[in-house]
């Protein structure tokens, strides 16, 4: 049943806080939430944004330690941004990249972006998410398979607890169980061991786990037969599975047991990307070569939908030996608004360095700041790339044992965060960050004290000395 509100009255501004929450559980449904529960309590309805805080219908201001959704790496006051969407409105709202059509927009972007791509990446599929860019990679994969005429390589393998969207084919790809629970996956994908060596070895060192995790991609390409298998897709750090860190010798194990068995790298980078590992993509981080390359979220700060992929010169080649066509795409692939958008965020980065001055200053910073809390008695392990870091709730750090059952406790401490004016995520027993590339330093100080005293609370309640 809808709320009694006339379109003329559908403002913010006008409307209450209590009338925008009733509204919000009356009509709109969310994504990755219980209904049943929202139903009852509803949430946060947020209503502006500045700079790196945002603010909500009860007037209460967030620091925002995710950076939106892992988006808003620029924050939330790019007036250039919002200049070049007024402008691109104004100028061509709209036009398709089907038969034969193309727009300036889309072309200054996919150039704009094949010159940041490493060398070898030279030519953008765009598409408006990066679960679309997901699916995307597919099609590529097997059109370029067929097209050598090997058209048994069917078979994909991503990793338990990766995430690489939220459609049916990019939920196949990604390994997250609960979600698998919910829909029947594409039969041709499958999973092996994450790189997570701090849940899942106890008794070997880290670089150690990060073959043994390698091996596993190995192990089971042989089983499926390397005739079978056309790609291998991971995110350099996997995000939402809670920034899970490879160890440093598992990237470089993974790309030889790809090229020795001609087995495609996917590198989904839609978290990763422009700059929040340290680099302008993780692969370049952890120093490998994928053949696709994911990419959405920061390459628009968020401030439009924007996703694709960055194609290989060796896949296009085979591509384009042949006269046949590519038949995927979507209505607003190349959308002019959203490319301009991504390319005034483009500039800001590069007029701005911040991707080469991160890794220099604010990064280290956010690090050092960072790894200090996980002296604390319910932190087992602060984790840390780039802008990107993780904390892993313990009752007892030499045996690792969880604070509390069900990952209770990390939601507890993400709620008590929130009391305290920071926005940050709760993965299973992990407290994760991405904070936008803008902070000050003073602005990480605020941080790590916000989430510190989450922190003490949640030891507390949990029975836990803090001394």
């Amino acid at each position: 049943m809808t709320t009694d509100i006339s379109s003329a009255k559908l403002s913010s501004e006008k409307l209450s806080s209590a009338k925008l929450k009733e509204m919000d559980r009356a009509t709109l449904l969310h994504p990755f939430t219980n209904y049943q529960q929202y139903a009852k309590t509803g949430g946060r309805v947020v209503t502006r944004a500045e700079h790196i805080y945002v603010t909500d219908s009860d007037n209460k201001q967030l620091l925002d330690g995710m950076s939106g959704l892992w988006c808003c790496s620029l924050g939330y006051s790019q007036p250039t941004i919002n200049k070049a969407i007024q402008e691109q409105l104004e100028r061509l709202p709209y036009y398709n990249s089907f038969f034969n059509c193309s727009n300036d927009a889309a072309i200054n972007m996919s150039n704009a972006l094949v010159e940041i791509m490493p060398d070898h990446l030279n030519h953008i599929f765009f598409t408006n998410s990066g679960s679309e860019a997901n699916d995307t990679n597919i099609r590529l994969v097997h059109r370029y398979f067929d097209a050598l005429g090997k058209p048994g390589k069917k078979n994909i393998i991503g990793r338990h607890n990766g995430y690489h969207g939220s459609t049916i084919a990019a939920a196949s790809l990604g390994g997250m169980g609960y979600m698998h629970e919910q829909f029947v996956g594409l039969t041709y994908t499958h999973h092996v061991q994450q790189p997570y060596w701090y849940e899942e070895c106890h008794d070997m060192d880290a670089e150690a786990f990060g073959l043994v995790a390698a091996n596993a991609l190995a192990a089971k390409i042989d089983e499926l037969g390397a005739d079978t298998v056309a790609a291998f897709i991971a995110e350099p750090i996997q995000g939402a599975g809670g920034v899970i860190v490879p160890p440093a010798s598992y990237w470089p194990a993974v790309e030889k047991i790809c090229r020795e068995r001609d087995v495609l790298i996917i590198s989904d980078e839609v978290i990763c990307g422009f700059g929040r590992t340290g680099q302008w993509f993780g692969c370049q981080t952890y120093g490998f070569t994928p053949d696709l390359l994911t990419f959405a979220k920061g390459v628009t700060n968020g401030y439009q939908p924007l996703g694709g992929v960055a194609v290989s010169d060796k896949i296009v080649a085979v591509l384009q030996s042949q006269s046949v066509e590519f038949s995927h795409g979507f209505t607003y692939s190349g959308h002019p608004v959203a490319c301009a958008a991504g390319l005034a965020t483009l500039e800001i980065y590069k007029q701005t360095d911040i991707v080469g001055t991160l890794s220099k200053d604010l990064a280290l910073y956010f690090n050092e700041r960072w790894r200090q809390l996980g002296d604390h008695p319910i932190v087992g392990e602060a984790r840390t790339q780039g802008m990107l870091g993780a904390l892993e709730l313990v009752r007892d750090k030499s045996s690792r044992e969880r604070l509390a059952p069900d990952s209770a406790a990390s939601g507890f401490c993400r709620d008590r965060a929130i009391d305290h004016g920071l926005m940050v995520r709760a993965v299973k027993d992990t407290m994760i960050s991405a904070p936008p590339y803008v902070c000050s330093k003073a602005e990480i100080d605020l941080l790590i004290d916000r989430l510190a005293k989450a922190l003490d609370e949640t030891a507390r309640h949990y029975g836990i000395n803090e001394a």
